[in-house]
């Protein structure tokens, strides 16, 4: 099958590799649709030491199931089925579901799997990092993915491509979860990036009554122009503090939501939040650059809750599926490019020009 695999920085290939064989407890699924990360773009430009290389990239994916865990258990396609251990997994997806995955895989028994943040999980193993990934024609979801729930269902109208966006949606349903937002919010989304289009998306269907967004990259405002905002901001060239002020009574938001990977707007957020409101740091700083100055008056007096967010849970996963099937989010606009699966090269090309919100990769 044809696959793309990471070798090391700088060193991606489109290669033909074998067709995965799964094994028991595992599902085969066939893959039509991939989303190109930013993390995949970063691994690319700069390598990325959890990836045990060489290893198929990709961890936004769909796909329809073509051999399940009942098959193997009666042995289809292997010599000899008295060797497979039953494991009944009863709410498995099942051949010709459409499945998206919880792409990092929780062990299920640390402490935190315990609690039920399987997203902070002590042993991760995320698809495409240490499991093969979905930028392939097929990949196989392994065992511990299945007990603990990772791969979902799809309704069967939900096209391919909008379905590829599961994964990320529900990194944005973790946030505004995390954040609590509540009807009638004013919600500000620092950064117009695809992750930062998607908060504020969902910060909508979740109640928000006023969606603010900054970006100062004049194109990704433009983009960002299609969307249900009530005001897209310049930070480099409107005082922002005061529009906020301005549309929220002088209070500040409720919510601020940095998916800016930037020193300068996580600061900022501080000041932008209403007393007793919450700050999210969504977007990750790059080793090195990643100390912040706050004011810690600011934050004790006004009862600030500064917080952070990083992936997700099979709980989101499935509600972002909700909210894609039913079409709350307007994820037709932020897959905003599909190519040919062997077309990854230029997806990043598309996307270091901030020309792509989401690449979506094609499998024929």
């Amino acid at each position: 099958m044809q696959a793309i695999v990471y070798h090391a920085p700088g060193d991606i290939r489109v290669e033909d590799i074998p067709k995965p064989v799964p094994g028991p407890g595992e599902l085969l699924v066939r893959v039509d649709a991939c989303a190109v990360c930013g993390t995949d773009l970063k691994s690319r430009k700069h390598g990325n030491p959890r990836i045990k290389a060489p290893l198929v990239m990709g961890h936004e994916f769909t796909g329809i199931v073509v051999e399940g865990i009942g098959d193997r258990e009666k042995g289809i396609g292997d010599s000899n089925p008295s060797s497979l251990s039953p494991i009944p997994y009863p709410l498995s997806p099942a051949p010709g579901d459409r499945v998206v995955m919880a792409t990092s895989v929780s062990c299920g028994q640390c402490y935190y799997c315990r609690r039920g943040w399987r997203n902070l999980c002590d042993n991760l193993a995320p698809m495409g990092f240490t499991y093969p990934g979905g930028m392939a024609e097929y990949v196989v979801i392994p065992a511990l993915a299945l007990e603990g729930g990772h791969a979902v269902k799809v309704p069967s109208h939900v096209d391919a491509k909008h379905a590829a966006l599961a994964e990320p949606v529900s990194c944005a349903v973790n946030s505004v979860r995390m954040c609590d937002v509540q009807p009638g919010d004013t919600v500000l989304v620092m950064g117009a990036g695809p992750m930062g289009l998607l908060n504020a998306l969902v910060a909508r269907a979740s109640g928000a009554s006023c969606i603010l967004l900054s970006e100062p990259n004049p194109l990704r405002r433009k983009q960002a122009e299609q969307f249900d905002l009530d005001r897209i901001i310049d930070p480099e060239n409107e005082d922002m503090t005061q529009i906020v002020r301005e549309m929220t009574e002088g209070r500040g938001a409720d919510v601020v939501i940095v998916a800016a990977p930037a020193v300068a707007p996580q600061e900022q957020a501080i000041s932008l939040v209403r007393k007793h409101g919450t700050v999210n740091l969504f977007a990750s700083l790059p080793v090195g650059g990643c100390t912040l100055n706050i004011d810690s008056r600011v934050l004790h007096y006004g009862e600030i809750r500064l917080i952070g967010s990083s992936d997700s849970t099979p709980e989101h996963v499935r509600e972002a599926v909700e909210m894609i099937a039913s079409r709350k989010l307007p994820v037709d606009k932020i897959v905003s490019h599909c190519l040919p699966l062997d077309q990854i090269e230029h997806a990043f090309d598309l996307m270091l020009s901030g020309e792509a919100l989401r690449v979506v990769l094609l499998c024929p």
